[in-house]
C-alpha cells in the first residue's frame, strides 16, 4: 500500500457537504480527493452515486489509501428501509471494495445517535451498550457493525451535534434563533449538553487519521466542556458582535411553553441534558480549541 500515516491520499465522501467541506478546507498533510454527487472547488473530484443504488466503489477507491466517510441520510425524514439501504447497505458496500482495494484506513462518520438518545442523565461514554432510538441511529449503529465485521482497517468517529458555518438542522436552528433580534428566555435551561466545533472537528479526524492507535477504536467526539443552551446561543450572538439577550423565566411559565404544539420534542433535543466525555479521543493526543 502506498503512502504513509503523515501522507496518504484520502477520499472524503459526502465532501459536498457540511462536515466535508470543512475537512477539505481544514485538513492538512494529506492530498485530499473530493467524492460528491457535484464538483467541488478545486482539488481532485470523483462522482459519488446515489447510494441507494449502484456505486462505483472501485472505481472511487483507486488509487487511495484512506477513507473519510461522511455521505449518509442524516437530516431528513426517511423509512427504515431507507435508512438501512442507504447509511448501511451502501457502507456495506464500500467496505467489499475497500478490502479488494487493501486500503490502509477506513475512518467512518457515524453518530452519537447510535449510541443514545436526545438526552441522558448520565455521562455517556464508549463504554456504554449502544441504545439507538431512531431509525437513523440504528442504520448508523449497524452499519459500525458492519465495519467492524469486515477486516478492513477503521476508526469510528460519533460526533455530537456539530456547530459552524454552513451546519444543518438542529444546529442551523439554533443559528436562527441567535439571529433573532430579541431576547430570548433560555436563561431557566439550566440542563447541559456537549456540542462539537466544526473546528474541533476537523482536528478530531485528523488525529485518528494515519494514526495506528486509532484502528480497531470507536471515539465519541464532543468539546471537552458543556454548555447550556443559552450559553451556545450567547456566544453566537457574540461571534455577531451582539449582546448575549438571554433572560429566565419563572418556572411556571417554561411549563407552560412545554404545553404548546411540537414544544416537547424541541424540549426533549434541547431542553434535557446530553454530556458526552471525549476523555479517551483526549488520550489519543487530539488538542480541541475552546
Amino acid at each position: 500500500m502506498r503512502g504513509s500515516g503523515s501522507d496518504m491520499r484520502v477520499l472524503i465522501t459526502g465532501a459536498g457537504g457540511f462536515l466535508g467541506s470543512h475537512l477539505l478546507r481544514g485538513l492538512r498533510g494529506h492530498t485530499l480527493i473530493a467524492a460528491s454527487r457535484r464538483p467541488v472547488a478545486g482539488g481532485e473530484w470523483r462522482q459519488l452515486g446515489d447510494l441507494g443504488g449502484a456505486v462505483d466503489w472501485d472505481g472511487l477507491l483507486r488509487d487511495v489509501d484512506a477513507v473519510v466517510h461522511l455521505a449518509n441520510i442524516a437530516h431528513r425524514p426517511a423509512s427504515e428501509e431507507e435508512f438501512d439501504r442507504v447509511n448501511r447497505q451502501s457502507t456495506a458496500d464500500l467496505c467489499a471494495a475497500a478490502k479488494r482495494a487493501g486500503l490502509k484506513q477506513l475512518v467512518f462518520v457515524s453518530s452519537i445517535a447510535a449510541q443514545v438518545g436526545h438526552s441522558s442523565q448520565t455521562v455517556i461514554t464508549e463504554a456504554d451498550a449502544p441504545a439507538p432510538v431512531s431509525g437513523y441511529g440504528r442504520s448508523k449503529l449497524a452499519a459500525e457493525r458492519v465495519i467492524a465485521e469486515s477486516g478492513v482497517p477503521f476508526t469510528i468517529l460519533r460526533p455530537v451535534l456539530v456547530l459552524g458555518e454552513g451546519a444543518k438542522a438542529n444546529a442551523a436552528s439554533l443559528e436562527k434563533l441567535a439571529r433573532l433580534p430579541v431576547p430570548l428566555p433560555l436563561g431557566s435551561i439550566a440542563a447541559e449538553r456537549s456540542f462539537l466545533s466544526v473546528e474541533n472537528f476537523v482536528s478530531g479526524v485528523a488525529t485518528v487519521l494515519g494514526n495506528a492507535r486509532a484502528l480497531g477504536e470507536t471515539y465519541v467526539m464532543a468539546d471537552p466542556q458543556p454548555l447550556t443552551v443559552g450559553e451556545v446561543i450567547a456566544q453566537m450572538r457574540a461571534e455577531m458582535g451582539r449582546p448575549p439577550g438571554i433572560v429566565s423565566l419563572p418556572r411556571g411559565s417554561l411549563d407552560m411553553l412545554m404545553k404548546l404544539p411540537g414544544a416537547r420534542g424541541i424540549w426533549e433535543r434541547i431542553g434535557k441534558p446530553l454530556v458526552v466525555d471525549p476523555a479517551k479521543l483526549l488520550a489519543l493526543g487530539w488538542s480541541p480549541k475552546r
